[in-house]
């Protein structure tokens, strides 16, 4: 009983994965909404801000 549900966990797993690939792709690399693309740049994620935020956290110690 318990073998069968773990398959079944599992095969669900995998399928999720695959989907969650397949977005991705069509987020990103088709460029499917340009908008969200503009979103993430305007919102400063998209940036390398890593020596801003460790300047931040060294002049806080």
């Amino acid at each position: 009983m318990m073998k069968t549900f773990e398959r079944i966990l599992i095969k669900i797993a995998i399928i999720q994965i695959i989907f969650l690939l397949i977005a991705q792709i069509f987020f990103h690399k088709l460029d499917a909404f340009p908008e969200l693309k503009q979103i993430t740049q305007y919102e400063g994620v998209t940036e390398n801000n890593y020596s801003e935020v460790l300047n931040l956290i060294r002049s806080k110690e």
